[in-house]
């Protein structure tokens, strides 16, 4: 008997153990933090897709997302590319965080700022980016500074644009790979989303944060004949602006459709919260009478918006944000019409993933998990603001938005609201005087609070170990001009210039080689660059020869160091040896032609030695 009562007593055990065993491992299930996918879309407005009204357009593989998803219908972000993903990356407002215009150095992410990816690393995350960053191409504000693990990149705001790898074309080109160029075959947007892929299956056994941001349907608009095609005679008729646009966004429909076939396949869909948005208004979806951004629309489709990309009516920030999770209840299709914003989607990913976050970082945003769930409470009475700051430094309610509920004020004098003027028609702002002066009232109390912020200087490092040498692209000079961002502008001889904010990180000796040309042509300072050969894709033509610059004089100025020097032009490059300190500084450089006039060196190399 005592014998049967032990072995009783052992199964007893055995079974008890079993069952917290299976118990630790529910726990440990439902515990499992959730994967995320952030897809990024550039230049694609709220009416590029066919769920969302386009007549024109087959997006199935978006428009299947949008049926399972909830849909935020009054979503916003900043009118163009930079200040948006800066936004969306720290739940910042833009101008907080440093990033105000496109160009200029006014696209380098401050480096105090923390963006999600590094949130998610020091969460155990992997991380990594697929596409297109536009937030600096030098330390410290590359993205694997900012917390990627895995970079996959092009460089500046698209391809083509000066700081990109000479002559790529969307087609076989050499892009930035975890600090390398590295060449790839095959069309952009298929590398970024096959790439991303082969990151999701390689770390399917942890969490991982994946970004996806691809520079299509960003210009020049290079896409294969075939994706174009179906498109081409609503152009021919005049129905829409540009077949190629659409062409563009096909493709990224396709590589959706066939990354959530993996993701289904690979059994990891099901926990992988899957986020679809842009950065900006349509780029080419639709086209405006009067002024070319912020006028009505008179070809192509808008979802009734004034405005496209780069305006500061409805048209130039609403756009589309779908967000999947099955896991966490998000899977069937639902609209959320409460006013939201950029800014708002990191909150939204530390509260679903249940992300530790330091205490001194305090959002902008707001988490949209309550509205998710039907409480729509903290955001009732909620005002957002949005602005096009295309500027040295901000200035209060240049092209700006302030929104609150279906209430616009454009630059504090234009008072719309868009339940009875969905177009933004007509100026109600002298039959509601009281309702302006309320909303000048906030915004003034805004700007006072965010404007100090505008003193952080983007400073750029030379001589540090994380990256040396420096290469400095004419896309980052400070200047009151546009500076040359695009590789038409070298080859044209764009005459400007300005400075580089620069950080010496180490005291010491420095050469800093002038050039004309990138280093990757091996061209001399005063030859024409060769053309590029046209490609079988009816968009994608030669490109147009380099203009010969007789360069005769080069200078150079850096804290208390000015010199000169005569240029052979044969030469790659003009070089200068520097004792400079370490410290917070500017580098200016000069080229004099033959006729007297003066540029900027377009590139420059800045090597401790």
């Amino acid at each position: 008997m005592k014998r049967l009562i032990r072995i009783t007593e052992i199964a007893l055990s055995v079974l008890i153990l079993m069952s917290c065993a299976a118990e630790k491992k529910r726990t440990a299930e439902q515990i499992k933090k959730p994967n995320v996918i952030l897809i990024l879309v550039d230049d694609q407005g709220y009416g590029d897709i066919a769920a969302l009204g386009n007549p024109i357009i087959q997006t199935p593989n978006i428009d299947q997302l949008h049926a399972q998803s909830v849909r935020f219908t009054d979503y916003h972000v900043n009118p163009t590319c930079a200040p948006s993903r800066a936004a969306l990356l720290t739940g910042h407002h833009a101008n907080r965080a440093g990033v105000w215009h496109t160009v200029n150095g006014r696209s380098l992410l401050l480096e105090r700022e923390t963006t999600v990816a590094q949130i998610m690393k020091n969460n155990g995350y992997a991380t990594g980016i697929f596409g297109k960053w536009h937030q600096g191409d030098n330390y410290p504000f590359r993205p694997q500074d900012k917390g990627f693990d895995e970079v996959l990149t092009h460089g500046g705001g698209g391809i083509e644009q000066t700081m990109d790898y000479w002559d790529n074309d969307y087609f076989n080109d050499t892009y930035i790979h975890n600090g390398k160029l590295e060449r790839f075959e095959g069309y952009c947007t298929d590398i970024w989303f096959a790439e991303a892929t082969k990151f999701i299956d390689a770390n399917k056994d942890r969490p991982f944060f994946c970004y996806l941001p691809t520079n299509a349907a960003h210009s020049p608009y290079f896409v294969e004949n075939k994706y174009l095609d179906p498109y081409q005679e609503y152009e021919d008729n005049d129905s829409i602006p540009m077949a190629a646009f659409y062409g563009m966004i096909a493709n990224v429909d396709e590589n959706i459709g066939k990354l959530v076939d993996y993701l289904k396949t690979s059994g990891i869909m099901d926990n992988t919260i899957l986020i679809f948005t842009t950065d900006n208004g349509t780029a080419q979806g639709a086209k405006v009478e009067g002024h070319r951004l912020d006028g009505f629309v008179k070809k192509g489709y808008n979802a009734g918006m004034r405005g496209i990309k780069a305006s500061k009516y409805e048209g130039g920030h609403r756009v589309p944000l779908f967000i999947h999770w099955k896991d966490g209840g998000v899977t069937v299709g639902k609209d959320i019409n409460e006013l939201t914003a950029h800014y708002d989607i990191l909150p939204t990913l530390v509260e679903m993933a249940r992300l530790e976050v330091p205490e001194h970082i305090k959002f902008d945003g707001q988490s949209l998990v309550p509205l998710i769930h039907g409480d729509n409470g903290d955001f009732k009475d909620r005002i957002v603001i949005t602005n096009s700051q295309r500027t040295e430094v901000p200035q209060p309610w240049l092209r700006t938005s302030l929104m609150q509920d279906k209430w616009r004020l454009i630059d504090g004098v234009e008072l719309y609201n868009l339940e009875t003027d969905p177009e933004q028609r007509t100026n109600i702002a002298e039959k509601y005087p009281e309702k302006v002066a309320e909303y000048k009232a906030y915004y003034d109390k805004w700007w006072a609070e965010i404007s100090p912020s505008y003193k952080d200087q983007p400073y750029i490092y030379i001589g540090h170990e994380s990256e040396n040498p420096t290469k400095l692209y004419c896309h980052d000079w400070h200047t009151q001009h546009e500076s040359p961002w695009h590789q038409r502008h070298i080859r044209s001889g764009y005459i400007d210039n300005g400075y580089w904010l620069i950080k010496v990180a180490k005291s010491g000796q420095y050469k800093l080689r002038l050039r004309r040309w990138p280093v990757e042509t091996h061209l001399a300072l005063n030859a024409s660059a060769a053309i590029r050969p046209a490609l079988p894709a009816t968009s994608v033509g030669e490109s147009k020869p380099g203009k010969a610059l007789d360069i005769r004089q080069a200078r150079v100025k850096v804290q208390d160091y000015e010199e000169s020097a005569a240029v052979d032009g044969t030469m790659e490059y003009v070089e200068f040896t520097v004792d400079l300190k370490a410290g917070d500084t500017k580098l200016q450089t000069w080229f004099t032609l033959d006729d007297e006039t003066e540029l900027g060196a377009y590139f420059v190399e800045v090597e401790k030695i």
